[in-house]
């Protein structure tokens, strides 16, 4: 246990790490350790198996199976009697957190946070499951029942335990999908795949699947591709009802912008409330992409309300980004979210009380616990023509109602934030910010893009070799960087020169992918693993090809690998995204809930994307003209260069820059597919008819 003084009654060695989710556990009376070899050591010396704790810090119940049994004296003693106790971040840990929550997937048929279980002194699992009350409840043993019973069996039935272990062991080491067929890389397999997750699909509130309801932005950027690729209006529908209905559900917060986690009901009305920084990322360019493609005004408010929100709470003062926001406050669920009545006229006065609380279905009895989640359950029409009053009329209300009340909250406890920056989650938010810059004309967006990109490539980068780390918090950088860092950061920097017209940022991400080869590439198996060569050995070395709340780490490094391939003429590149690819046909027509972003690189693959380079000063209207109107379009299957001729270092770096001038002096945008170029263009009318 830590010798630091403090004024709580117990501290142990958590007190010396930098994630919050771990620091919250320093005053236990567990004799924490956090993952490393002086806990597996000590393992080994006293042949005492592993309690494996993860979870992460915006979890509900890991904060509430802390309070009921890791802050339970009688509890703690017997963990810390019978087993070496670790807790881990599962955002700092990924890898940990893959292995682990196979085994309990396969030991129970399910899997959640917090994820509990045991390990032999070699790591290997041998029991496990999610939350345990501390008494037996609701057909749930309780927690001391199960540690009493499973220390039993380690000094007693050893052999058991041994057994069971090395059957773990063996299915952690297995080939994923070794025996999953191939399916032909054609037109026909994308179609497979909507086919199948339409029948998923609910057409009367959107989305996929009944309660709980998750937001699913890989899927939905699927769809869309769907319906731009084939012109099926079945996809586009699909993509609009459920991008409206999340946008006037209690999902999406009315007042201050950004998601929740995911709804509790199939309505998009009541949210798990915590707030993650990877689904406002991914939903807000999904959104865009949304915008860009329908032209509809309400997408592009979501998309631009969710990244005002990034930039007001969840940016750091040295430009990375945080990592998530609690779903509590005060110790209560939603609290800092929900509204009663009263509240509402108090603060905006009977008349504009009465149509803000009409509009946004605020009732006496409430929708939550006897409070109000605001939501939009009718159209502002309908509203406004049961109240009596113009739209124009409801429209002044809620506009001034959303600004009074969000001042008002902003005096109430907020909940708690994770602000430890992770290279991965930062390069998702980072490509959003990007790609939104020059879409929809936001030049803070571009600086907030810039800043965090250069932070990310100084701080977490080494500079002796240049090595991706994973995560930073308060001045302490550490973990080396996994396959989805490396692949999410590389994206962000193709769609950052994009914004920027600087082409280091695509030497920077072409710097990744081919880090990226040397560090997580299968020479063996194809595909990548998600932990680098240089990473610890592990019980099993993980890799997963599934999509879960963020693209997995192999379909950002297809997707990205697809792209240099065509941006630098690379066919190596293009060749190990194509194996992957080939490898995972089958599954992907299969299960394609599973491989959303995928999916959209196959279709990138298939299709014969266009090549667009405009060449100009960067800073001169006309060529800031000709690069807006390629990018206020939905045009997935490109790849674009915007060359500032002021500052042509690196032009002979890239092929596609062969050639490329300014045409009578003047900014020109050239349109090519396969290297075969269109004449160039001087103005956007003409480039609008190229493209």
């Amino acid at each position: 246990m830590s010798e630091q003084k403090t004024n709580h009654e117990h501290t142990n060695r958590l007190i010396h790490e930098t994630s919050p989710y771990l620091l919250q556990h320093a005053h236990n009376p567990v004799d924490w350790y956090a993952w490393g070899e002086e806990a597996l050591a000590k393992s080994r010396a006293e042949d005492k198996p592993i309690l494996l704790s993860i979870g992460y810090s915006a979890c509900h119940w890991c904060h509430v199976m802390e309070r009921e049994s890791f802050e339970n004296e009688a509890i703690a003693t017997l963990m810390n009697k019978n087993f070496v106790c670790i807790k881990v971040d599962r955002e700092e840990r990924p890898d940990l957190d893959s292995i682990y929550m196979t085994a309990v997937q396969s030991m129970t048929g399910n899997g959640g946070w917090p994820m509990t279980v045991f390990l032999m002194p070699d790591g290997s699992p041998f029991y496990g499951g999610t939350y345990y009350p501390p008494t037996d409840r609701m057909g749930m043993p309780g927690f001391g029942r199960v540690l009493m019973a499973v220390a039993d069996a380690y000094r007693n039935r050893r052999k058991d335990v041994t057994s069971s272990a090395g059957q773990l062991r063996e299915m952690l080491r297995a080939e994923p999908l070794a025996r999953a067929g191939r399916e032909a890389l054609t037109p026909a397999l994308l179609e497979q795949a909507f086919h199948t997750q339409a029948q998923n699909f609910d057409p009367e509130h959107g989305g996929f699947g009944s309660a709980p309801k998750f937001p699913q932005p890989m899927n939905l950027e699927f769809l869309l591709r769907t319906w731009r690729r084939l012109g099926w209006s079945q996809a586009l529908v699909m993509t609009e009802r459920t991008l409206e209905k999340m946008a006037r559900g209690g999902m999406y917060d009315q007042v201050g912008g950004g998601f929740h986690r995911y709804s509790t009901d199939r309505i998009w009305l009541v949210p798990h409330f915590e707030k993650m920084l990877y689904d406002n990322a991914l939903l807000a360019r999904v959104y865009l992409h949304a915008y860009q493609a329908t032209g509809n005004a309400l997408y592009r408010r979501i998309s631009e309300e969710t990244l005002d929100y990034v930039r007001r709470e969840m940016t750091a003062p040295d430009s990375g980004f945080y990592s998530t926001q609690d779903a509590d406050s005060e110790g209560e669920e939603g609290k800092f979210f929900v509204w009663t009545p009263e509240e509402i006229t108090g603060l905006l006065g009977s008349e504009d009380g009465r149509l803000f609380s009409a509009y946004y279905g605020v009732t006496p009895e409430g929708n939550f616990e006897g409070k109000n989640i605001l939501h939009v359950p009718k159209d502002e029409d309908v509203v406004a023509y049961l109240e009596g009053v113009s739209v124009e009329r409801l429209r002044q209300a809620v506009e001034r109602g959303r600004r009074i009340l969000f001042a008002a909250r902003e005096e109430r406890v907020h909940p708690g934030r994770d602000n430890k920056i992770l290279t991965g989650w930062n390069g998702l938010t980072l490509a959003a910010f990007a790609e939104a810059a020059l879409a929809l004309g936001r030049d803070d967006y571009r600086q907030t893009a810039a800043r965090a990109a250069s932070f990310l490539l100084t701080t977490l980068r080494r500079p002796e070799d240049g090595r991706l780390l994973r995560t930073y918090k308060e001045g302490r950088v550490k973990l080396l960087g996994y396959l989805e860092d490396y692949a999410a950061l590389a994206d962000a920097l193709i769609l950052l020169h994009q914004a920027t017209a600087e082409l280091r940022w695509l030497a920077e991400a072409r710097a990744l992918a081919d880090a990226m080869l040397a560090l997580f590439w299968d020479e063996e198996n194809g595909g990548f693993y998600d932990t680098g060569k240089d990473h610890e050995e592990l019980v099993a070395r993980p890799r997963d090809f599934f999509d879960n709340a963020t693209p997995a780490g192999n379909s950002l490094a297809v997707d990205v690998l697809l792209r240099l391939a065509v941006l630098y003429g690379e066919p190596e590149y293009r060749r190990r995204a194509v194996a992957m690819l080939e490898r995972l046909s089958a599954p992907m027509a299969n299960y394609p809930g599973g491989f959303g972003h995928l999916l959209g690189a196959l279709d990138f693959h298939l299709s014969r994307p266009k090549e667009i380079v405009v060449v100009g000063p960067a800073s001169d209207p006309a060529t800031l003209a000709l690069r807006a109107e390629v990018a206020r379009r939905y045009i997935p299957n490109k790849v674009f260069i915007a060359a500032d001729s002021s500052a042509p270092d690196g032009f002979a770096q890239n092929p596609l820059l062969e050639g490329k001038t300014l045409v009578k002096g003047r900014p020109a945008a050239y349109v090519c597919q396969n290297y075969e170029c269109q004449l160039p263009v001087t103005e956007p009318e003409e480039l609008a008819r190229q493209l």
